[in-house]
This record gives C-alpha cells, structure tokens and sequence, in this order.
C-alpha cells in the first residue's frame, strides 16, 4: 500500500504534470491524404511534376483564379462607406441566405414562395454539413440506430462529421468499377433495403469523387424508392454550376425532389463556383412541411450555431450577397462559371483523345468525358496511381481519382503518356 502510495506522490510531483502537461498519452494522428499529397508536391523539384489530388480549381496556367466578378464586386463592397466588421445575426446575413435558397431551389420554388425553408449562414459546405448533423442527433427520429447512409465512395470527410457528432456512417452501393459508372440497381436495392425514414446523403452534382452522377431519369427512379420508404434526403451540394456550367442544369435533382415534396435539407458552398475558398462560404436550407415548422426549425439552427461559432464570418457572404442580388453580377458571375467548367471538360476530352488516338492506350476510356465536374475516377488501381505518384511524379490518390482542374494544355499530354506507361506496366 505505502509504495503505491508513493508511486502517486511520485507521480503528481512531475513537473509536467504539474505544469499541466496531460497529453503524453495522445496519440499521432495521421495526416490528412490530400494534404499530405501537396506537401509532396511541393517539395518536388521534378520539372515535369503534376498536381492532381487539390480538389480547387487551377487556370491553365496551373495557378488559383480569381473570379473577375470577385474582383468586381470586392472593389464595390469596400467602396461602400458603410462597409464594416460587425457582427452578423446568428444565422447569417439574411440577404446571403435568401438569394442562396433562391439559387439551389429555384426563384419560383414552392418551398419559398409557402415559407417552409429554414435556412442559415456557415462556414463553407464542411459547416453546413456539420450544423446538419448536429440539428439531426437532436431532433431527427431515427427509426432504429443512428445511421447516415452515404455512397460508396463519398468525399472523405463526410465519415468523420457524422462520427464526430454521435451519427454511424453506412455505406451503400454507388460506383460501379466495372462500368465506371452508376450502380443503379445497387443504390435502389439498398435504398428498399435501409430501415424507413433512414437519412440519405446523396450529392445533386458532380459527384465527389467519381464524377458520375445519375441522369434526370434515375433520380426520378430514386426519388420513387425514397419516398415510398419515407427516407429523408440530405443533399451535400459543393459544385452547382461547376459540373455543367449551369447553375440551373446542376440544381435540377434538389429542385425535383422539392417538387416531389420529399422530406429534405441542402448544404450549399460557394468556395468551388465562386472561388472563395478562403472566405468558408455556405448555407444549410431545411425545407419542412409548414411555414410554423420552418420558424421552430430555424430558432433551433440559431441555438446550436450559437453553440458552436457565435456568428458566421461576414466579408465572403457580403460577397456572395452582392453577386447574387445584382442582376449585372449574376450574369458574369455565370459566365465566369462556364469559363471554369468548359475548360475542364475541354480538358477531359484532350485526356480521353490523347489515351485512345495519341497512345492508344489498352482499355476503355470513354468514362473520361461521360464523368462530370472537377474529379474524374480514371480506372487506374492502387498500384497503377502509386507508380504514378512515384515514378512520374504525378500526384494523385491512390483510389484512382484525379482533379480535372489539375490538367492543362502544357502537362495533359504528359500525364497521358503516364498513365500510359502506368497501364501497360512500363512506367
């Protein structure tokens, strides 16, 4: 007893305990793998080195754009002599939230027109994502286990949001590698399958990762199976415009299922189609069947967001708020959109034309210009990318998938000849 004793006196009397220190037991987390893609990247001192992991758009110069509308309407904002740094309410600039509802939903939308949409201001699609989860541990009836089913595969982080929150991701079918497509029957099947009123998150557009996105025809398939299980639909919305070059083509599966009045909510960003990475710009859009419900649901957003960040940051939403309320902005800002998302499919047709004129390279490659938006999955496997990432100094994950923005007129005939070389086993 009395050594035990003196093990702990031994122990509190350590000058690291003392001082506070607590942590000796953390472990080392691992770093995340697309950050740690572009630290490899920059530290390569290949000439010929290709970035294709960044999931931000790039110029054909390989360099960040700035949005000419950005620029236009920055200049205007810090013009106004009322301009300032005060604090926003707790759910966001109002001006912001109302025209972004407008903008995925549709202007003559039902749901805005009824009052039914609850929306709030936050820090880029992660935090609309974030402030879902949270609204849903709290107040959503699960049926059974607290469950979120995404795709298979989905944008990395949607795994440790609902973890983090106390919801367990399940995964249901979605890629067909075989196809390199969609896997119809295996998204309906699990959808009949999932216990009713399961939440589903499924992306309107421009799948993250695998650039495939269901026609108009399967989402109505879709919807049908969703509804007849009473399934709620979270939509994780980060590319509208930024797959087809039009705002409204991209939004037409929210709106839809709005139509169809399927119980739903939309996270929104504004970092990929108006190049405010920085500035963390987004919404959450809750549509609930009655205008006194959507006020009870958003007196509920306010408290948690208050919880968590007090008040989203002002500058990217006065931004947003400009460009979208501004008939002449609006319009270049959807020019500016269709610059960054034809010259990415431009891109992907020079990749599909120089693997099966330029090198004739085995396979089939047609999935290159059927996938849509910024990531494309090339079909290439584990050992095929990692050889990539290693010989050619090409940069990319593992799983196969690249960023098409990483492509340009000065490398696409190289990172062409490395896949090549990566297939035929030559590299």
């Amino acid at each position: 007893m009395a050594s035990r004793l003196q093990q702990i006196q031994k122990h509190i009397s350590d000058p690291a305990i003392m001082s506070g220190e607590f942590w000796q037991d953390v472990p080392l987390a691992p770093p995340d793998s697309i950050f740690k893609l572009t630290a490899a990247y920059n530290t390569d001192s290949y000439p010929k080195k290709v970035n294709l992991g960044v999931g931000a758009y790039r110029d054909n110069d390989g360099k960040p754009w700035v949005l000419p509308v950005v620029k236009k309407a920055t200049e205007k904002l810090l013009s106004d002599p009322l301009y300032n740094h005060e604090y926003l309410p707790i759910t966001g600039l109002p001006e912001f939230t109302s025209a972004a509802a407008k903008l995925i939903l549709g202007p003559d939308s039902s749901a805005i027109a009824d009052g039914r949409v609850a929306s709030a201001q936050t820090i880029s699609g992660t935090g609309a994502c974030h402030l879902a989860a949270l609204f849903l541990i709290k107040f959503y009836g699960f049926n059974g286990p607290k469950h979120v089913f995404l795709s298979n595969p989905t944008w990395v982080n949607h795994h440790a949001l609902f973890k983090n929150v106390g919801i367990t991701p399940v995964e249901y079918p979605y890629y067909d590698p075989h196809t390199f497509g969609l896997d119809l029957q295996g998204f309906k099947t699990a959808l009949e399958n999932a216990p009713p009123r399961s939440v589903i998150l499924m992306h309107p557009c421009a799948h993250n990762p695998t650039g495939v996105d269901p026609t108009r025809e399967q989402w109505k398939e879709l919807a049908e199976v969703i509804i007849a299980k009473h399934h709620y639909a979270f939509f994780d919305c980060a590319y509208q415009g930024f797959a087809s070059g039009d705002l409204d083509n991209d939004a037409w599966a929210v709106r839809y299922f709005v139509e169809k009045k399927v119980p739903m909510l939309v996270c929104q960003s504004f970092a990929k189609n108006a190049g405010l990475y920085g500035e963390r710009v987004g919404a959450l859009h809750i549509i609930s069947p009655g205008q006194d419900t959507a006020h009870r649901v958003k007196s509920q957003l306010s408290v948690l967001q208050r919880s968590e960040i007090s008040t989203p940051p002002m500058h990217g939403a006065k931004l947003m708020a400009l460009i979208l309320n501004d008939k002449e902005l609006f319009e270049e800002w959807k020019r500016d959109i269709k610059t960054m998302a034809h010259r990415i499919i431009s891109m992907r047709e020079e990749l599909y034309r120089l693997l099966t004129e330029g090198f004739e390279t085995p396979g089939s490659w047609d999935h290159i210009t059927r996938q849509i938006g910024m990531f494309s999955f090339t079909g290439l496997n584990a050992a095929q990318s990692q050889a990539m990432n290693d010989k050619a100094h090409v940069y990319m994950t593992t799983n196969g998938r690249i960023s098409m923005a990483g492509l340009n007129t000065s490398n696409v005939r190289y990172v062409a000849e490395s896949v090549d070389k990566a297939v035929r086993g030559t590299l």
